[in-house]
């Protein structure tokens, strides 16, 4: 991660966040990522997740086009993944190139149904939910390895109405509910750090089994990485920390577990959606979620491709 820092803390990273007023919207900048908080009050934040694919790379080529930036990761087996992004900074497309040149495209975020109105905030009703809580919401913790490996491939609660766009995704919780997801309890943070404890990482291990089984079956399956705080300390701050933490597990599925980086993507919340309601420090809350969106992406088609 830019930056990171073995220790860091959220207090090492508010010393360096620069504050603007754009046009209503106050916009926090730190050194690699933006919180925006909308005139109407609505808040999120956006990380630049180009970091994550560093690890192992043979080599690395950016190029400008047309107002579009293109990174190129070169892999040790000469295979390319490929993310386009827009003269704002949004992720408009990822690609996996292979060996011989055949492309796969994970995301296509440029993607807008005739039906999209307004931003990236889709107002939907919550989706009508049945089937046990249990397997709607694992507990990882408690949830067998077979559990958590169906939930990777569990198709949505009801019928997907339409296509949407990976930001419509991230920033519509309703959106997301029609996905079942896992809450990763299994690992736990300490009060304003997004370190992964050495002795917690090997806990992912059956997450990261589901998620590689799942992508061997469809290699273009995406999985939502969400971060969460609690309650403690300002809503800035912890959007920050939340993406970090999302962003932490991400990198942790990658260089240990071997998940492809390119079919994660993470996300923070803050503390907008805890599991336990209370204003004071909790362990419940400070954690990561993994939910699967493909059917999401590619409305309901569980392994149709994006159109191109």
């Amino acid at each position: 991660m830019a930056g990171a820092v073995v220790g860091a803390t959220i207090a090492d990273y508010r010393n360096q966040r620069r504050e603007v007023v754009e046009g209503g919207r106050t916009v926090y900048t730190e050194p690699d990522r933006i919180i925006i908080r909308d005139p109407g009050g609505q808040e999120y934040v956006r990380g630049n997740d180009l970091y994550r694919f560093r690890y192992g790379a043979r080599d690395i080529r950016t190029e400008t086009v047309g107002g579009e930036t293109r990174t190129v990761v070169i892999r040790p087996d000469g295979s390319e993944v490929i993310t386009v992004v827009g003269t704002d900074g949004q992720m408009l497309r990822r690609i996996r190139r292979d060996q011989r040149g055949r492309e796969l495209v994970i995301i296509d975020n440029t993607y807008r149904d005739p039906q999209a109105v307004g931003g990236f905030y889709v107002d939907v009703p919550p989706p009508v939910v049945n089937m046990p809580y249990d397997r709607y919401i694992v507990d990882a913790e408690e949830a067998s390895p077979d559990v958590i490996y169906e939930t990777m491939r569990a198709p949505p609660v009801q019928r997907i109405a339409r296509r949407y766009s990976l930001d419509e995704i991230r920033y519509s919780p309703n959106v997301r509910m029609q996905m079942p997801s896992i809450d990763v309890n299994t690992i736990t943070f300490e009060t304003g750090s997004w370190t992964i404890p050495p002795d917690q990482a090997a806990r992912l291990q059956v997450i990261a089994d589901g998620i590689n089984q799942a992508i061997q079956a469809n290699p273009q399956e995406v999985f939502l990485i969400e971060g969460h705080t609690d309650a403690v300390g300002n809503d800035v701050d912890n959007l920050s920390l939340s993406d970090r933490r999302a962003q932490a597990a991400a990198e942790l599925l990658t260089q240990q577990f071997n998940v492809p980086a390119e079919n994660l993507q993470s996300q923070g919340y803050g503390k907008q959606y805890p599991k336990e309601q209370t204003d004071g420090p909790s362990r419940i809350n400070r954690r990561v979620t993994v939910r699967r969106i493909t059917p999401l992406l590619n409305g309901g088609q569980a392994s149709a491709a994006p159109p191109r």
